[in-house]
């Protein structure tokens, strides 16, 4: 006979099973908030959440088993499919990690050309992301749908630089696919320019909004320590006041030659993960436009980077980036041949999951999905 399951009150001190009357509540796996087939069993005292385990795997795809198993510009399509809303961020991370290991200098319009599509993909996320929140709240409307027109344009100008709106394969070893259609520099400044009106629009939807400020302010606050401890990145990690952006601390690309600031939270709770991400937009769109007027002529991809029988030195290296959901790395080990001799990949959405159980005890079941939506995962990159 298996034993009762140790529960716990708000405060986070355990009770004994003759004192607790609990019920247990399988949230998933198709819920319509999980971004994926992601469920959650979670253990209520009433409606307060005294237990909650993840559960994942639905999606698992052998990606690093397979990587391993083909030829190392093969495995590029393949990060498409890690967080499918920024592929082109997973290429670069991918193609930087590499880079790193070959010792391959990048073209220096592909430099820019990296920037100007990296921060597209923030853009395009966080949009998103802002419509999402809402619709976790159960306001499944207006905000989704003024996210999504903006990440449109977006994915428009993806799709006539790439051919795809979303799979977009575009990175390569010393470079990029293909070089900038005509015209396409002077739609994305379009996009660009008009950017910041949406996200005035949103603020003033959402910001002054008293129910949106009842679901947030307050709940599921994360201390910096805590944050720190459990491997938080990305926007989530300075929510809680941590002044930590990895384009600042490695400057990859050619991230020390723009002026921008890093937003940082003070409660560390699922509005300071909310306002994060419209901070951000703001300081995308001033990088943009930097990366946008500055952008030489020149070749996109460096000639002394082959890329057919491909073979980096003996030797391992990991390169990482400042991915829209934070640290998206690849750790790499060539053996001298034509393949990864071992493939693995840091995916933030993961990383920053671990800590959902501890954000969710003692709050309301209605909290939990609020609570999931802020840290933005996707499970395409929690299962790979």
């Amino acid at each position: 006979m298996m034993a009762a399951p140790t529960v716990f009150s708000p405060g986070g001190t355990p009770v004994s099973p003759e004192k607790s009357r609990t019920i247990d509540v399988s949230l998933g796996p198709q819920h319509p908030s999980t971004h994926g087939v992601f469920r959650m069993n979670v253990t209520l005292d009433g409606e307060t959440v005294v237990k909650l385990q993840p559960v994942f795997g639905y999606l698992h795809r052998n990606h690093e088993k397979i990587a391993e198993g083909n030829s190392w510009l093969a495995a590029m399509p393949y990060t498409d499919r890690l967080d499918y809303f920024c592929s082109l961020t997973n290429n670069w991370a991918y193609a930087l990690a590499v880079e790193k290991l070959a010792g391959i200098e990048v073209a220096e319009r592909a430099e820019y050309i990296r920037v100007i599509v990296g921060e597209l993909t923030r853009l395009q996320n966080h949009s998103a992301f802002l419509g999402f929140i809402l619709g976790d709240m159960g306001a499944w409307g207006t905000a989704l749908m003024y996210g999504f027109r903006e990440r449109e344009k977006i994915l428009d100008l993806f799709e006539s630089l790439t051919g795809a709106r979303m799979m977009c394969n575009y990175m390569r070893f010393g470079g990029c696919r293909c070089d900038l259609p005509p015209g396409w520099l002077v739609a994305a400044r379009k996009v660009v320019d008009g950017f910041p009106a949406f996200l005035d629009e949103m603020e003033a939807l959402l910001t002054g909004n008293e129910i949106l400020l009842a679901r947030l302010q307050g709940v599921a606050p994360l201390a910096p320590a805590r944050a720190i401890n459990s491997g938080m990145s990305g926007p989530g990690l300075r929510a809680s006041g941590v002044d930590y952006d990895i384009r600042k601390v490695d400057g990859y690309g050619i991230y020390s030659r723009f002026k921008f600031r890093v937003p940082r939270g003070g409660a560390g709770d699922c509005y300071d993960r909310f306002m994060l991400r419209v901070l951000e937009a703001r300081e995308s769109v001033e990088i943009l436009k930097q990366a946008m007027s500055g952008i030489p002529d020149g070749l996109i991809l460096n000639p002394k980077a082959r890329q057919r029988g491909f073979h980096p030195p003996v030797g391992e290296a990991y390169g990482r980036i400042e991915g829209p959901k934070g640290e998206l790395g690849f750790y790499l080990i060539s053996d001298g041949g034509t393949r990864p001799y071992r493939f693995r990949i840091r995916p933030p959405s993961l990383i920053n999951l671990t800590v959902l159980e501890e954000l969710c005890l003692g709050t309301k079941l209605a909290d939990v999905m609020v609570i999931l939506g802020s840290i933005d995962i996707v499970l395409g990159e929690v299962d790979r």
